[in-house]
């Protein structure tokens, strides 16, 4: 019975500490530090709405627009709230099915060549905002035709709205695909 008491009020000022000063120290640092970042990385039209974040992908699937990874998050498609992957490894037969029908979608929207792992794969989170350099290059044809563009001028903007590897050396290039379509439907046809 005298361990008890101890125990308790450890428990109370642990509680006060790691789930309530802690945490308030680190978001107002972070708020100071990295405004942008900590308040969602929003991305807004010039009249001040917001349009996403660019941290969170979202769904894309008119032929005019880059298309972004697949999703397997649950309830619908780039859930933040329901952030994971499916669990089915790389045997599983309902893996392999999915697989082979966004591999199937893409041929029938005309895209030839290997396919990107990105563009039929989820990610293990199910939100990446980015699709690899890659895989944006190989829509590229089958958005001129859609919105009567030139492949030239599409290469430009994916390739003013590459991201270079982080550091230097990890990861690969990359292309924030809300970015780029905001960038597309802001150019003048």
């Amino acid at each position: 019975m005298k361990d008890l008491k101890p125990a308790i009020l450890l428990f109370i000022a642990f509680t006060i500490i790691c789930g309530g000063i802690y945490p308030l120290v680190v978001a107002g640092i972070a708020s100071v530090a990295f405004p942008k970042q900590a308040g969602g990385s929003f991305i807004t039209d010039r009249s001040g709405r917001e349009l996403g974040s660019r941290l969170i992908g979202q769904p894309f699937s008119a032929p005019k627009y880059f298309w972004p990874r697949p999703s397997a998050t649950t309830d619908f498609a780039y859930n933040p709230a329901a952030s994971g992957g499916s669990n089915l490894g790389p045997t599983n037969p309902d893996y392999l099915k999915t697989v082979a029908g966004r591999v199937k979608a893409l041929r029938d929207a005309g895209i030839t060549g290997s396919v990107p792992a990105d563009l039929v794969q989820a990610s293990a989170s199910g939100l990446d905002p980015q699709i690899s350099r890659k895989a944006a290059m190989i829509q590229i044809p089958r958005i001129a035709r859609a919105r009567g563009m030139s492949e030239e001028e599409l290469t430009g903007v994916v390739a003013a709205h590459t991201e270079e590897r982080q550091l230097g050396f990890l990861g690969e290039r990359r292309v924030n695909v809300l970015a780029l379509n905001l960038a597309l439907d802001n150019i003048k046809p």
